[in-house]
């Protein structure tokens, strides 16, 4: 009976390792750039080097192992920490102004320079201005002296 147990609890033990060495590496590095680290905040779990960003990555690399997608994975950070997490807000709902803006902005600015230009060219050149005989007397007086 005792020899039993020791042969199911290796086996157990031998099982689980095979399972955390089939965790794809290349995941749980996709995973953890889409993370934000919650020491260093401006950098992502991958790129970390806190303790704090070790152990969620091998938080990540567990729940990979027990069969979670990375989707669930990515949902577990964010039910625990909320959407602060994800260095890059999820496209839906007021998160989407962070997406739509720059373009939008983007847009109105070349419509503007657009406009600007299309005015710039359109405007008709000022017919020159007839001069009155007074003063068309007194430019051909001043060309005259000029000559001289």
């Amino acid at each position: 009976m005792r020899r039993g147990s020791i042969v199911l609890l290796v086996g157990l033990l031998a099982a689980a390792w095979v399972a955390e060495a089939a965790v794809n590496e290349d995941q749980v590095t996709a995973i953890a750039t889409q993370l934000r680290c919650v020491v260093c905040q401006n950098l992502s779990v991958a790129d970390s080097p806190s303790e704090m960003a070790r152990q969620m990555r091998d938080v990540i690399r567990e729940r990979l192992a027990r069969g979670e997608s990375p989707e669930q994975v990515v949902a577990y950070f964010v039910d625990k920490y909320g959407e602060w997490i994800l260095l890059s807000p999820r496209p839906q709902g007021f998160n989407l102004v962070v997406w739509v803006a720059p373009f939008a902005g983007l847009f109105a600015g070349l419509g503007v320079v657009l406009l600007v230009v299309l005015r710039w060219t359109r405007r008709p050149a000022a017919p020159p201005e007839a001069l009155a005989p007074a003063d068309r007397e007194r430019v051909r007086a001043e060309l005259e002296r000029l000559d001289e």
